[in-house]
């Protein structure tokens, strides 16, 4: 998210912050309401495929609306080399450095308790929402921040290996455990044999917040998060963001533009290939085989912190190529705008976005938003109005940060 200096502070790199829009205008238009139109094609191959890349897997696998999160994620780590070069470059001192890596880490783990609980009867604690994660981890991760891509990834792999030897070590629930009693949602039996140990809602992740969540003030006793997500996810996802810190450090090395882009192809295939064969399956999935761990985006398995990071490293490389090599830019600068405030755009989705859809339909009426593809109307108008912010704090160099 904010992870960088204003465009008079340091030389930028225009294709991440064109990303980073690309991502945050994605995530904020809720794909524009799409799925609600495909319901009304149901016999659509089309719309079913359209509807099935805008939502999130019910477990394994992965549609293109999963990639959301792990964009951010490794976003904020590209982008770490830049921002901390920037200081050392204003004579920040390290101590400093560290202070504000520790400050900015507290203020975004608050800021997703803090917007979670908008529409709350009172503070909702919960830590599996992108800002909470990225700092839950950041600090961590910074400690990688220059230490050489060797160190930065037997780190990545030592926690990645880690994690999963936690999940493989717990032991699965007995043919006979009534989820019902544990108060589990009935959807929670999802793989069988050795995949069983990431199960939703029964893997250690799990019952770590059925303990940590329940230390906090609560209406009522907290069981399972609906979706399977999870605090415990932070650990696994530092390993994403510190792919990112090794992106965002080759890209500011000796190497050409072009030559870069390839690295980032190069290793980007690499992640996919690696990431499959952890889950065990060839792509599309004909038959489940066998699986070391399977992908899953709502725990973050390490696979899924892998294959991930394939993708996110091929739309790196894209963007890239397109905005810093071919110097086609132009068409990126309503990204740009979002993406160089993206914390603005992140934190007004949250609290103004229903504001501006219900003030909406009481100037504009409810008619223009009725129809099979009024909810579409609705969502693309609402964006708008955000990005208009966001050009207007562009245009006057207002920037907003932490």
């Amino acid at each position: 998210m904010a992870t960088d200096p204003t465009p008079d502070e340091a030389p930028r790199l225009v294709s991440l912050d064109a990303y980073r829009g690309f991502v945050m205008l994605a995530m904020v238009s809720g794909g524009l309401a799409l799925t609600d139109v495909a319901e009304q094609f149901p016999d659509s191959p089309v719309w079913k495929t359209v509807a099935y890349q805008l939502e999130h897997v019910e477990w394994t696998g992965c549609a293109a609306w999963d990639l959301i999160q792990p964009s951010f994620m490794f976003i904020v780590g590209v982008a770490m080399p830049y921002s901390f070069a920037a200081r050392k470059a204003r004579g920040d001192s390290t101590s400093a450095i560290g202070g504000h890596v520790i400050w900015r880490a507290l203020l975004l783990t608050s800021l997703g308790v803090f917007l979670r609980s908008n529409g709350h009867a009172q503070t909702n604690f919960t830590y599996e929402d992108v800002a909470s994660q990225i700092g839950l981890g950041y600090a961590l991760v910074y400690l990688t921040l220059g230490q050489g891509w060797r160190v930065q990834l037997a780190a990545t792999a030592a926690t990645l290996f880690g994690y999963w030897a936690l999940f493989a070590a717990w032991p699965v629930p007995p043919a006979d455990f009534n989820a019902a009693a544990e108060h589990i949602p009935a959807d929670w039996q999802q793989l069988t044999g050795f995949a069983a140990h990431w199960n939703k809602h029964v893997n250690p992740a799990g019952y770590f917040d059925r303990w940590f969540l329940n230390l906090f003030p609560r209406p009522e006793k907290f069981y399972a998060n609906g979706g399977g997500y999870q605090t415990l996810n932070f650990v696994p996802a530092m390993g994403t963001m510190t792919f990112g810190i090794m992106a965002g450090e080759m890209l500011r090395g000796p190497r050409t533009l072009l030559s870069k882009v390839g690295m980032l192809v190069g290793c980007g295939l690499l992640c996919l290939a690696v990431g499959m064969a952890i889950d065990g399956y060839i792509w599309p999935r004909v038959e489940w085989t066998w699986s070391v761990a399977p992908i899953v985006k709502r725990i973050w398995t390490p696979s899924w912190a892998v294959f991930s990071t394939g993708w996110t490293l091929l739309t790196l490389a894209a963007f890239v190529l397109v905005i810093d090599v071919w110097r086609l830019r132009a068409w990126a600068y309503p990204l740009i705008v979002v993406g160089m405030n993206s914390l603005a755009m992140y934190v007004m989705s949250w609290l103004f976005k229903p504001w501006v859809k219900k003030t909406m339909h009481t100037h504009l009426g409810d008619e223009i938003f009725s129809g099979t593809y009024g909810p579409v109307v609705e969502s693309g108008l609402a964006l708008l109005v955000l990005w208009l912010v966001c050009w207007w704090m562009y245009r006057r160099k207002v920037f907003l940060r932490i």
